[in-house]
């Protein structure tokens, strides 16, 4: 690719970056039931090695807020030196694996560098296509989902390899993420630099009652998205179990389970053009709701009934997050837009370690029925929405 090509399609560029780097993120997970064949380990561990991920995703977070280094330093830089960063400890983890410590360690690390690559591929968008950052963060949003599925493909596509191959294919992928943002550089409507409210004034923004609703519901979200992500080859897993097909089918539907949620969030933001974020947020988060009280109770039917249960879960579980993003942006406190989404992110991402053990703890015994755990966080946030005003909730 040109420089030239490159400038002239930025929204094409930061997406398909976002699409590379962040398939670090569940880059274990993708080759999560080769590893408990390969070191004998339990789906509590994988899950542990996801929550380590998370952890040092909340931990970055909370550090680019406080310090404000979103905003003192180039975007397209940091954005190229955490997914370089992330792409070398990534690869590092197939040598620390026999390693329990190391390995959460090393996990800890890919999620610390990925609060340079998610975070900062938004402020991009708006750098680069400001004039329809609503849209394009629908495409953000969607490729963060595919990126998530990626490493389920790479897996699929290298069964006949070891596992540690598709998790060097991620790393790859991350490096090549690096490259095409540090070439396409600085985007032209980059808001001026400033003094950074930092974390204080972000949670204090937790007093409005509107941002507080739209936080709330957020926080749901958070609660059952990546336990889902997390349970999806172990869902997949069972169903083909009951029909006797070829296991090495688990990590392609799997990775087609999570990657809906890229049409998910392309088609719930093309709607909230004409219903409104707020209500396309809650269709979204009343579905993937509904989908979590009958998977068990349909547990016993059909295996095809439950994969099409699954595809629409996939596909609606992500949906609302780019509403909630821009619901949120709308009602924060104008000088402290920055701070909040980053307070609203990081509680939201530390609600998803619960969900993450409790279910990954509690498979083997309870099976299916250990999805009702997650059940709360559609509730809860519907329930939160429920509480936004009347005048921000026609304005949504």
């Amino acid at each position: 690719m040109t420089a030239l090509w490159i400038r002239r399609h930025p929204l094409l560029v930061i997406v398909a970056a976002q699409l590379f780097g962040t398939s670090l993120w569940f880059s274990v997970n993708g080759v999560g039931l080769s590893l408990q064949q390969a070191l004998g380990w339990s789906p509590a561990e994988i899950g542990w090695l996801t929550m380590a991920t998370q952890t040092g995703f909340i931990t970055g977070t909370l550090v680019v807020a406080a310090t404000g280094m979103a905003d003192r330093f180039r975007a397209s830089r940091m954005f190229a030196l955490s997914a370089l960063a992330g792409a070398a400890v990534n690869a590092v983890f197939i040598l620390l694996a026999g390693a329990w410590e190391l390995a959460l360690l090393a996990r800890f690390l890919v999620g610390l560098a990925l609060a340079g690559v998610y975070p900062l591929g938004m402020k991009l968008v708006i750098a680069w296509t400001p004039e329809y950052k609503g849209w394009a963060l629908s495409w953000l949003l969607g490729m963060l989902t595919l990126g998530t599925a990626l490493p389920h493909l790479l897996r699929g596509a290298t069964l006949d390899f070891p596992w540690a191959v598709p998790v060097l294919l991620a790393s790859g992928l991350a490096v090549l993420a690096a490259v095409l943002i540090l070439r396409l550089g600085e985007g032209p409507h980059l808001p001026p630099a400033g003094r950074t409210p930092g974390l204080g004034k972000g949670f204090r923004a937790l007093r409005q009652r509107d941002f507080r609703a739209v936080a709330g519901g957020y926080f749901g979200h958070c609660w059952e998205l990546y336990a889902f992500w997390t349970l999806v080859p172990l869902l997949v897993a069972r169903e083909l179990s009951r029909l006797e097909a070829d296991t090495g089918l688990i990590p392609w539907l799997a990775f087609g389970v999570i990657a809906l949620g890229l049409a998910g969030c392309v088609w719930g933001g093309r709607l909230s053009r004409s219903l409104g974020s707020l209500r396309v947020a809650r269709v979204a988060l009343a579905a993937s709701g509904l989908a979590c009280l009958l998977y068990p109770l349909l547990a016993g039917q059909s295996p095809w009934l439950l994969f099409a249960l699954l595809a629409l879960w996939g596909l609606t579980v992500i949906a609302d997050s780019p509403q909630f993003s821009a619901l949120a942006a709308d009602s924060a406190p104008a000088d402290a837009v920055g701070s909040a989404l980053s307070v609203m992110n990081a509680i939201g991402f530390a609600l998803t370690l619960p969900g993450i053990w409790l279910t990954g703890w509690l498979w083997a015994d309870g099976g299916v029925w250990v999805l009702w755990l997650l059940l709360p966080g559609p509730l809860l946030g519907l329930w939160a929405l429920a509480r936004l005003s009347p005048p921000r909730a026609g304005l949504a």
